[in-house]
């Protein structure tokens, strides 16, 4: 975390000092704004690479700032709030949040989810992009081609199509709407039981042990994440 720019976009003086002490005791840079407007007038000056996101502020809801941040800006945004309702989560996480931390959190946690943040925005394209490998499995995205301990895996097209948007977002926890989007349309954004089973069968066929899986994680009542 060493020199990285991070926005705190909180409007209660103390909790700012005590996020500015944590990042820069991390080597952070941070910046600070008390309210919507302050906060999107400091990322298209400063463009910081990380966003620490407060939802009650005095100006506008956070979910404004992340709306309007969103038609320019893809800098990850990390939401702190007291509000830790599934559906507070899952609103906030389809609206272009990047992770959602419930208060009171701990500092430990905090900087390990921006630690990971920061990882995903510092991935490069290289010439080994198309090939991604976790735990015993590696999934050649140019053939379309996946393996477990060196044999082929049979998946088929929507399971392969799920797992790949999965692939393409580590760390980064995906909403069930989102993945039933991307995977069975619009229509079907409500339907859940199809993503469970698919999930459940990815599982089965590439996690070492499909009942603790360690790749495919679900974050409960918000939805799935990658875990490399």
């Amino acid at each position: 975390m060493e020199n990285t720019s991070v926005l705190v976009v909180e409007d209660e003086y103390r909790i700012r000092q005590f996020l500015r002490a944590a990042l820069e005791g991390e080597g952070c840079k941070v910046l600070e704004a008390p309210t919507v407007a302050a906060g999107l007038a400091l990322v298209s000056e400063y463009k910081p690479e990380l966003v620490i996101l407060d939802l009650g502020l005095p100006d506008a809801d956070g979910r404004q700032f992340i709306r309007s941040l969103r038609g320019w800006s893809d800098v990850p945004i990390m939401v702190l709030s007291a509000r830790n309702l599934e559906a507070d989560k899952v609103s906030l996480l389809d609206a272009g949040a990047d992770d959602y931390l419930a208060k009171p959190f701990g500092v430990a946690e905090l900087l390990a989810r921006l630690r990971a943040l920061k990882r995903r925005r510092d991935q490069r394209p290289t010439d080994n992009s198309a090939v991604v490998k976790f735990g015993e499995v590696m999934v050649d995205q140019v053939n379309r081609l996946t393996f477990r301990n060196g044999e082929q895996v049979h998946l088929t097209p929507r399971e392969y199509h799920l797992l790949t948007i999965m692939l393409a977002q580590p760390g980064k926890v995906l909403t069930q709407r989102q993945l039933l989007r991307e995977v069975w349309g619009a229509g079907h954004s409500e339907d859940g039981h199809y993503l469970r089973i698919y999930i459940g069968r990815l599982r089965q066929k590439l996690e070492s042990d499909p009942s603790q899986p360690q790749h495919l994680v679900t974050e409960t009542g918000v939805g799935y994440r990658f875990c490399q």
